[in-house]
């Protein structure tokens, strides 16, 4: 389990939230982007890298954390620190992230590049398994004075 950070700081009081539960499909994980790219235009949070962000996690919710008629959880939360954190919980709490593949890789792989994006763009991410079935994927990402 020590390819990702776990969960270890204390929560900082949230100055915005929005929490949605969204199907684990193709046009649900298109949504997770559209709703969050109208939610951080409402709250005058940059776009970018959050809409990038969730369009990962989303569809990774999709394609590794789907079971059958369960849905998947898009959280953000704006902090009174500045700090954008972004969660997407779904329903397969036994497929694990790892840490992303670095370019480096002598074995091309078909999967797991997603996640080296997430890893660069984001100050922090990791993992927080339950409550069973589930896991949430988190990233937090420290947002610019405007």
């Amino acid at each position: 389990m020590g390819d990702v950070n776990q969960e270890i700081t204390a929560p900082r009081t949230p100055l915005h939230q929005f929490s949605v539960p969204l199907s684990a499909t193709r046009r649900g994980a298109r949504l997770a982007r559209l709703l969050a790219t109208e939610q951080l235009r409402s709250w005058g949070v940059p776009l970018d890298p959050a809409r990038l962000i969730v369009a990962e996690l989303a569809t990774n919710a999709v394609v590794h954390g789907r079971v059958s008629g369960r849905s998947f959880r898009l959280t953000l939360v704006v902090d009174e620190l500045g700090t954008l954190r972004i969660e997407v919980t779904d329903t397969r709490g036994d497929q694990l992230p790892a840490r992303a593949r670095s370019t480096t890789d002598a074995e091309p792989a078909e999967s797991g590049y997603g996640l080296l994006l997430v890893e660069e763009l984001a100050d922090r991410w990791g993992l927080r398994t339950g409550p069973l079935p589930c896991k949430t994927v988190w990233v937090e990402c420290a947002m610019e004075a405007p």
